[in-house]
């Protein structure tokens, strides 16, 4: 992995980050977390719940939406956040573990373009991921398109800067790559219950899901299910969002070490 840094060339440095951009992306087909776990999953529960007549009913407990309906944004939510929580900070944890990054910081690149480029491949993938499930969602199972399309980028936008914060803050404390794992998954599956993939949001009782609110991935799907059932979302869940951005930003940049 450390042969690709010598790659680069000594003398045009601007040049570096499209490299690195494309040795990153090769080692992400070959190590594909983000594939698997970003893409793949989040694409297969669709299936499985789309092949579903269960969840085609519609739910007076869900106030007459489906299960389907409630599940489309559950799933927009575990897509950013598996790619923020394990296939961002795992490669940049490893990264420093083999002293990666120390090397990366004598050469005329600067040390950050590493960082910038697994963001823009988890960015793609995410990107990809989601377009994939909407239109996947519409085309082969029927769901209604977004009430507001505006409302749910600005959702899913404000959800990634918040996820993928807190994802950069692992890279940032994980001294290696099964340290970022541990971390990312420890964090990851009390927030899957929390956007309601285990038990949907509108069955939760109040307590929990005044909690689920107050949560990323909570707020991820409060806002998200507005922007496709309803209309704009809420201002509630967005600037939660945006205060666990600026927060876990702040700590990303405040711990985060070369070595």
């Amino acid at each position: 992995m450390s042969g690709h840094w010598s790659l680069l060339p000594a003398s045009t440095p601007r040049s570096a980050f499209g490299k690195i951009a494309l040795n990153e992306t090769r080692l992400a087909w070959r190590q594909p977390i983000g594939l698997v776990f970003g893409v793949g999953m989040p694409l297969l529960l669709l299936v499985i719940f789309g092949s579903l007549p269960a969840f085609h009913k519609h739910q007076n407990a869900l106030g007459g939406l489906t299960y389907f309906n409630v599940y489309i944004p559950v799933l927009l939510a575990l897509v950013i956040a598996m790619l923020a929580l394990l296939s961002l900070p795992t490669p940049l944890a490893s990264y420093r573990e083999q002293g990666i990054l120390r090397r990366l910081s004598t050469t005329p690149a600067p040390p950050a373009w590493v960082l910038a480029a697994q963001l823009v491949i988890n960015l793609c993938l995410a990107a990809m991921a989601m377009l994939i499930l909407v239109a996947l969602g519409i085309a082969g199972f029927g769901e209604d398109a977004a009430k507001s399309p505006g409302g749910l980028v600005l959702a899913i936008a404000a959800s990634v800067a918040a996820l993928f914060s807190i994802g950069l803050w692992i890279a940032a404390i994980a001294r290696t790559a099964a340290a970022a794992g541990g971390l990312g998954s420890v964090m990851l599956f009390p927030m899957l219950f929390f956007a309601g993939l285990w038990v949907p949001r509108a069955d939760m009782p109040k307590v929990l899901l005044d909690i689920s609110n107050y949560t990323p991935l909570g707020a991820a799907v409060q806002a998200a299910q507005a922007a496709l059932q309803s209309g704009f979302p809420p201002t509630a869940p967005l600037l939660i969002l945006l205060a666990y951005a600026g927060l876990f930003a702040t700590l990303a940049v405040r711990f985060f070490r070369w070595e």
